[in-house]
């Protein structure tokens, strides 16, 4: 969510006739964000007095074309599903995805509410049930797309970082390769396995009265440990500014979404490692965009030191319960 790729007035007007959703009236860059371009339009139609609000998004960077059928076809099922996200909309001949100043794009329907910068206890709360229901929607999806952000590309990361920083940064190397060691050795193998968002930070949903109104950005979701979304929500949500944990926050988050797909006794015990691998994840994919930085030049690449401080966090920690939910509520 940036602007990498400047939209003219009459690039829209274009790419809009190939859609029945009206004329362009307005129309404004959405600077937040490092992945995609997005531009909040709103259109008029024949004979309609009312504007109408849309997300154009053009995809940049990380975003494969070959998976964007995938992450469109997603989040239709979920919004025929009474998910609070995005819709896609096709074009006249059926299309899900057009093409705009020679990338791929998409016109999505607009989601009403706000994000926040740190959540409260009771958003967090809404967070959990809002996932909850989203993992358990998910599992009628039929399509299927492996994490690319897993486990086995976290090493190639690392040496690709190496090359760059080994000779000013070794004690920060030498942690973050003793733990890879460590989550190779013991990352679970047998957790229930879904579809998951991967990637479902604060400025990823929008509320309204404390309620989710909004999940937006799926364009990392994928199959893996349905409990892996759990810890990167844990490292996403519960920490505060200061860096210390919020056991409330995590008790709220956990309990929530735990009275709606109960977890089992592997899944609350694998919590701590899984927190390890999920805060290393963004270690290392900040540490490699500081590195080789391909972002436009008024986006600031996001601090890796944030999330090692995370990580050492979670390698103290002994037993899930920390994070908030006692054991007495998980089923065996």
């Amino acid at each position: 969510m940036a602007v990498y790729t400047d939209v003219t007035l009459s690039d829209l007007k274009s790419f809009l006739g190939e859609y029945d959703v009206g004329i362009v009236s307005s129309y404004e860059g959405i600077a937040q964000g490092q992945e995609n371009t997005n531009y909040h339009l709103r259109v008029k139609k024949n004979g309609q007095r009312q504007l109408t609000n849309y997300i154009l998004t053009i995809f940049e960077r990380r975003v494969r074309s070959e998976d964007l059928p995938f992450f469109l076809d997603l989040m239709e099922h979920l919004a025929n599903h009474n998910i609070p996200c995005p819709r896609p909309i096709k074009s006249n001949e059926g299309h899900p995805i057009g093409e705009l100043k020679g990338k791929p794009a998409a016109i999505l329907s607009f989601v009403p509410g706000l994000s926040v910068e740190i959540g409260s206890s009771s958003e967090c709360s809404a967070l959990g049930e809002a996932l909850a229901n989203l993992h358990l929607t998910a599992y009628g999806f039929p399509q299927k797309r492996p994490n690319n952000m897993s486990l086995n590309e976290w090493r190639r990361l690392l040496e690709e970082s190496k090359k760059v920083i080994h000779s000013n940064q070794p004690e920060t190397l030498y942690m973050v390769e003793k733990e890879l060691d460590y989550l190779e050795n013991f990352w679970p193998k047998k957790l229930p396995f879904g579809l998951i968002h991967a990637d479902l930070f604060p400025d990823n949903v929008f509320f309204r009265d404390n309620m989710v109104s909004g999940l937006i950005d799926f364009y990392f979701a994928c199959n893996d440990f349905l409990s892996y979304d759990l810890s990167i929500c844990l490292n996403a949500w519960c920490f505060e500014s200061n860096g210390k944990y919020n056991n409330q926050k995590g008790h709220s988050f956990l309990k929530a979404y735990n009275t709606i797909r109960p977890l089992n006794h592997e899944e609350y015990n694998a919590l701590p490692i899984l927190a390890r691998g999920s805060a290393l994840r963004f270690v290392l994919t900040r540490l490699y965009d500081k590195i080789y930085n391909n972002f436009h030049t008024s986006i600031r690449p996001k601090d890796p030191s944030e999330f090692l401080s995370r990580l050492t966090f979670h390698q103290r920690v002994q037993r899930p319960e920390v994070y908030g939910l006692e054991e007495k509520y998980i089923i065996r």
